[in-house]
């Protein structure tokens, strides 16, 4: 029997940002400079094909510092960016710190510490418990940042002098629901300050609309990445919500439930920002022993950022 045909939108931008390569570049070339094995708080990206890849390399991740034994070994915190008590414990260990914080990242923090230093106390849109939102409440004393989720969140807001306040977003959200969130609070707080150029990263923002220039025409969205990774999640609701009757997140080729492809004639691919583009590459090869594929490919823009690694692995020499 022939093969039924399948079309594939593969929306670009896709994968990896500038961020998230710089990050792995940091452990990879901390463990050329240094050895085995180099120590990661948390994982250094959202992605459990990444993290297996740098732990076969002699990368070793910890959730906490008291984890790592004595001794003098490199630790590397993750692009999410870490509380101000994190390097302080490592300094404590007189551990070896390598800070892999996405710079877009530490530009929020900077902003953070910058208002609070201006005497306004701080709303920070994200999401409760991810790993970011958690670095950036830790830049500043307790209660110094009031962390909101939605627009009910922002409705109810009560700070103590309305004149003298601030926002600053998380850098992986929807950028269609943190405009409604920061609309009602500029409603609500003429004189709320916002920062100069806005915190949801370039990466986010295009991977976002490549997918709304797909989402009406494709009968299926599988978009590739972690369920712990935000920007991830965020491309499935921007599917749904612009005219995709389906969406699905996937780590692997092994997570696809191939009952979804029932009656789907064109399937929408994408990956969220720490997914290596081998994954979408395996998903083609699956869809290939089941159908005849063709593929179009939805390019929006090119991306050409990039990001220096930090100054002590500018130069690194391969370990003794």
């Amino acid at each position: 029997m022939p093969k039924p045909p399948l079309k594939v939108l593969m929306a670009a931008p896709r994968g990896f940002c500038a961020g998230v390569v710089r990050a792995i570049d940091i452990v990879e070339r901390a463990l050329e400079r240094y050895g085995k094995p180099v120590y990661v708080r948390h994982e250094i990206v959202h992605n459990k094909y990444v993290v297996d890849e740098l732990k076969r390399k002699g990368a070793v991740f910890v959730e906490e510092i008291d984890e790592i034994p004595d001794g003098r070994r490199p630790v590397v915190f993750s692009a999410h960016g870490v509380p101000r008590t994190v390097p302080a414990a490592a300094l404590r260990r007189n551990l070896f710190q390598i800070d892999a914080t996405c710079p877009l990242v530490a530009k929020v923090h900077m902003e953070a510490l910058r208002h609070h230093a201006e005497g306004s106390h701080i709303v920070l849109i994200g999401h409760n418990g991810h790993p970011e939102v958690i670095g950036t409440m830790g830049q500043l004393p307790e209660g110094a940042i009031t962390l909101i989720e939605t627009v009910a969140d922002a409705e109810a807001l009560a700070p103590r002098d309305p004149k003298r306040l601030a926002y600053v977003t998380q850098t992986t959200l929807s950028i269609d629901d943190t405009r409604d969130i920061v609309q009602t609070l500029r409603r609500r707080f003429p004189a709320i300050r916002g920062p100069y150029k806005e915190d949801i990263c370039y990466a986010t923002a295009n991977r976002q609309e490549a997918v709304k220039a797909i989402a009406g025409r494709v009968d299926l969205l599988l978009v590739v990445g972690a369920p712990n990774s935000s920007n991830s999640k965020r491309l499935v609701e921007v599917g749904l919500s612009n005219g995709c009757r389906r969406a699905a997140l996937v780590q692997t080729v092994r997570d696809i439930d191939w009952s979804m492809f029932r009656g789907v004639a064109t399937l929408g691919l994408t990956a969220g920002a720490s997914a290596p583009e081998i994954l979408i590459e395996e998903i083609i090869k699956a869809c290939s022993r089941r159908y005849q594929v063709s593929v179009e490919k939805i390019t929006l823009r090119e991306e050409t950022v990039s990001f220096k690694l930090p100054r002590e692995l500018r130069e690194a020499k391969p370990a003794a």
